[in-house]
């Protein structure tokens, strides 16, 4: 019985969502252990660093991930050799940019008055060149759709780190510049277990075409915007706090967003496995199938998500209180997780209508959808903090982008197939309703044998 269930949990959404789930719990205890280890100010610089890492990697993320899977899958081998060593050809340009900007940037650290900043200049580009290889490989097997050793690539890169963390706070050798360490060692020691494994595919560059460069870099010059949209506003955010209310301000307020993770679990699992999904359905020329497919994914997380968004409001207190221990109890950290949580809802809506209109291939639309997310984003945070002088007034600026991002998104797939915005939610509560019952009979079966 247990090994029959093994079998059908063994599946590519299951292991996609197992994959982000372990990649989130992980984190979560990462965090854990490092906010209790570090000064509240150490916290906040960390939060800084990494996520001006994270955006200035979205460039490269962006531009490969979605292009890569459209143009690899279903592809002859020859044609996936030629895509391979293309991506790998500009991923390697893209890194080595970032590489070479970060040679006179160091030399003027000393300039930079924020610490936070001079943290970032001193190290992101030695972190790019180490982690090329797993993210090459990550964009590999996502295409072949291998969740099991798309699991195992991001079970190791973040369990190396947590590692190395768990040792410094039992020695009580952890600061900031040993966490960088662990780090850099956890995106190395990822990338030679890929490269060993063959995932990576690195012999493929001699099979890169000028001709597939071009496909790939005309795709991704524009389907950037998708991955961006993901993490751009967050890292505005940290950068504005960061100036105007300084670290330990930031680190409070991303403990207070930490338990986003509910959210962005299901969507990047789903949004991972609908794509191969919503590009077959495009390539047959089927519309309506192409819409009602992202009204199914897009309807159905949302209506698993509203259960957790209203038990987390309901329990933020004791959530912050468990991950940030007691120094965070009392501070507003609870309130800005019940805020998020309030309007997270809309996520499955935004993410999806982006990652479609990728599909259809409209990513202009997309990138144009980000910038205009981001000014509104910028200047409703900044009014935010003018108006509160808190992190409250950014939390409550939160909901600004995402409404954008929805209503120009619903704008440019309405010009490709009409729909309404209502018919994604009920078809998705019709969704819910059918896998509901059909588990249920499942479950009477098993219970009759």
């Amino acid at each position: 019985m247990a090994f029959q269930l093994l079998q059908k949990l063994r599946n590519k959404h299951f292991l996609s969502l197992a994959g982000n789930g372990i990649m989130s719990v992980l984190g979560m205890l990462n965090m854990i252990i490092l906010y209790r280890a570090l000064p509240v100010a150490s916290i906040g610089m960390w939060v800084f660093f990494l996520s001006i890492l994270l955006l200035v990697d979205t460039f490269r993320s962006g531009f490969l991930t979605t292009a890569f899977i459209k143009f690899y899958a279903g592809a002859s081998e020859a044609r996936k050799r030629e895509v391979v060593g293309s991506a790998w050809f500009i991923g390697g340009t893209i890194t080595g940019i970032l590489a070479l900007i970060n040679i006179p940037a160091f030399l003027l650290s000393d300039w930079f008055k924020n610490p936070s900043v001079v943290l970032f200049v001193e190290w992101f580009g030695i972190i790019y060149l180490a982690s090329l290889p797993y993210f090459i490989a990550s964009c590999v097997v996502q295409a072949e759709q291998r969740f099991d050793q798309l699991l195992c690539i991001r079970f190791l890169s973040q369990g190396f780190f947590i590692i190395f963390v768990m040792i410094m706070a039992f020695t009580h050798t952890a600061n900031l510049q040993n966490i960088i360490y662990a780090y850099l060692g956890g995106a190395a020691l990822t990338s030679v277990f890929t490269m060993a494994m063959g995932w990576s595919r690195i012999a493929s560059f001699k099979d890169r075409t000028r001709a597939c460069i071009a496909e790939i870099f005309h795709f991704g010059k524009f389907s950037v915007g998708t991955t961006l949209s993901s993490n751009l506003f967050g890292t505005s955010n940290t950068m504005i706090i960061n100036f105007m209310l300084g670290p330990a301000a930031l680190a409070v307020f991303n403990l207070g967003q930490r338990l986003m993770e509910i959210i962005e679990i299901p969507l990047r699992s789903f949004a991972a496995t609908g794509m191969p999904e919503l590009s077959s359905a495009y390539n047959e020329g089927n519309r309506v199938k192409v819409i009602e497919t992202m009204k199914r994914y897009a309807g159905l997380i949302t209506m698993a998500l509203l259960p957790a968004c209203v038990g987390a409001v309901i329990l933020a207190d004791v959530a912050i209180h468990i991950i940030g221990g007691e120094k965070y109890v009392g501070s507003e950290a609870a309130n800005i997780m019940r805020l998020y949580m309030s309007f997270a809802l809309l996520y499955p809506l935004d993410r999806f209508f982006a990652l479609t209109l990728d599909v259809i291939h409209q990513p202009k639309i997309n990138f144009i959808k980000v910038l205009i997310m981001l000014a509104g984003s910028v200047i409703a945070s900044v009014t935010g903090i003018y108006l509160t002088g808190s992190i409250y007034g950014v939390a409550i600026a939160g909901a600004v982008p995402t409404l954008i991002g929805v209503g120009i998104g619903y704008w440019g797939l309405n010009r490709f197939q009409p729909f309404s915005i209502l018919s994604v939610f009920s078809t998705g509560y019709a969704e819910a309703i059918s896998l509901a019952k059909v588990w249920l009979e499942k479950l009477k079966g098993s219970k009759t044998r």
